[in-house]
């Protein structure tokens, strides 16, 4: 972790663009509970195969614009150069200087993966389009990604992105930190440093926690899982006990030298910002980790 510990910390929320004229009025609810904690920046999701390409560009730009940094997701999947390279232009002349690049997914039905077939090569475009304008954020599994054909493969795919010009990634969401401690490790020994920041997922309904982590390959360990199933429908005791084992590990996090975390808030803020008062987060200026 030594290698963490020397990067400025950051802490950043995440949303996904919203369907409908109700779900937009509920987001800039929680964007504007969340920027009063003044993080360093949103990020807005983008959908498979570029699904939510326009609704995407629409929350990016307005979120923006109301004065915190926005990061558009960016995927290679289901995108030519041209389309690709069309959107970094839009992103640049609105201000946008942060992206989180990604390989994406294919959505059911889609054969073509499109020009570019890995984050990597993504990297390499926007670095080879936008030069430096971009801070570049690219992902990252601690538990690795679930179509890794194994787990050293994964680390060196890692490297390729950092290789390719990333300046700093997010990790996909685990509830066991020392699965991120060993992943910095075999990071610093293959010299790759570059700030790993946590992803962090507050714990508010088990079932769709399940759901989530069968999808993306995060583990929920037997002790987390089998208390979240006795307390059956009780989501009062599901979200406290969550939020008590999530800031424990997120507390874990920062005193080992993490720099800084990452909240996939699902477009709601309570639970996160919890969290984030519980970590005493509000007076981070003033805080040794």
């Amino acid at each position: 972790m030594q290698s963490q510990k020397q990067f400025k910390r950051r802490f950043s929320f995440e949303f996904f663009p919203p369907k409908t004229d109700q779900g937009r009025e509920k987001l800039q609810l929680v964007r504007n509970r969340l920027a009063e904690v003044n993080p360093d920046f949103f990020s807005v999701t983008f959908g498979a195969g570029g699904s939510t390409r326009d609704r995407t560009i629409e929350t990016v730009l307005n979120l923006h614009k109301q004065g915190i940094s926005t990061a558009p997701h960016l995927s290679c999947v289901g995108g030519t150069r041209e389309e690709i390279g069309e959107l970094l232009d839009l992103y640049r002349e609105n201000g946008i200087n942060r992206i989180v690049a990604l390989r994406g997914d294919l959505p059911s039905g889609m054969g073509a993966s499109g020009e570019l077939r890995y984050a990597n090569d993504l990297v390499a475009f926007i670095r080879e389009h936008s030069g430096d304008h971009f801070n570049l954020e690219v992902a990252a599994y601690p538990e690795f990604h679930p179509q890794a054909r194994n787990a050293e493969e994964d680390l060196k795919n890692f490297a390729r992105k950092v290789q390719a010009g990333a300046n700093s990634a997010i990790t996909q969401y685990f509830f066991n930190a020392d699965s991120y401690f060993y992943f910095i490790d075999r990071l610093e020994k293959m010299d790759v440093t570059i700030p790993v920041v946590p992803g962090i997922m507050p714990i508010v309904n088990f079932s769709s926690l399940v759901r989530f982590s069968d999808m993306c390959g995060a583990e929920i360990p037997r002790w987390i899982r089998k208390q979240l199933e006795a307390y059956g429908d009780d989501t009062t005791s599901i979200r406290k006990f969550g939020e008590e084992v999530v800031t424990e590990m997120c507390q874990k996090l920062l005193d080992a030298g993490a720099p800084g975390l990452h909240f996939y808030t699902l477009n709601q803020a309570e639970a996160s910002l919890n969290i984030w008062n519980n970590l005493g987060l509000a007076d981070r200026d003033k805080i040794s980790f």
